[in-house]
């Protein structure tokens, strides 16, 4: 398996000569950090800050954001064009947002990618994890990043599984992918493009493209998730 498999890499991020198609999905994660050291941070915003928005180390904030009255974002971290960030947002570093995206009331991120149109709306944990093209997390999603027993990483792949070397990875989500409400999704589980998977349980392996997850079992979807309504 390798990353293009997954993604398209937008063109609206100025960091794509270190996103390599070729390499295996979880070798991203940390080119997070290595794409943030390396980047030039301007010394000043170019937007406006409400007073209640507490920014702290090298943030980057692109033009037509909407900023909420209230929250935290701590360094490094780079939120591309036209992204919304929502009332009690919490950015914990090493964090990188491409255009479009909303990160949700009372959500915490932290060493995680976000790639275009993003939908994180409400109290989801996005932590050491790699978000996709349009991918959406309904309500209360918890992308867990490290196993109970704190060792390295396993994924599940088509090849079989494979030791990533990390001990804390979350999602690996493909472009087009939806997470239910109140999902909690295991270390190092990959969702293919346009993969779901139900509300109100916990699923982690690998699901391959179109598949949907239920508690028990997973059905080929017959189309994409309509996303008309994503974000409300």
């Amino acid at each position: 398996m390798k990353a293009g498999d997954l993604w398209e890499f937008p063109e609206s991020l100025p960091f794509g000569n270190l996103f390599e198609e070729t390499a295996a999905p979880w070798e991203w994660l940390p080119k997070v950090r290595e794409a943030l050291s390396a980047f030039i941070f301007p010394n000043r915003h170019q937007v406006n800050l409400p007073p209640g928005l507490i920014i702290k180390g090298d943030v980057f904030l692109s033009e037509g954001l909407q900023l909420p009255p209230f929250g935290v974002i701590e360094g490094p971290a780079y939120i591309g064009p036209e992204c919304e960030l929502r009332p009690g947002v919490f950015i914990r570093g090493n964090v990188i947002a491409g255009r479009g995206c909303v990160l949700g009331n009372s959500c915490e991120y932290k060493n995680c990618l976000l790639m275009d149109d993003v939908q994180t709306p409400h109290f989801n944990y996005v932590g050491d994890s790699i978000l996709g093209n349009r991918t959406h997390l309904g309500a209360g999603v918890i992308l867990s990043n490290l196993r109970l027993d704190q060792q390295y990483v396993i994924v599940k792949t088509p090849e079989g599984s494979i030791c990533t070397g990390l001990k804390k990875l979350g999602g690996i989500l493909g472009d087009g992918a939806e997470v239910g409400c109140n999902t909690t999704i295991q270390p190092g589980t990959i969702l293919g493009r346009h993969a779901a998977v139900f509300p109100g349980i916990a699923y982690g392996g690998y699901l391959a493209d179109g598949m949907m997850a239920a508690a028990r079992h997973e059905v080929r979807l017959m189309q994409r998730p309509d996303q008309s309504n994503v974000g409300n």
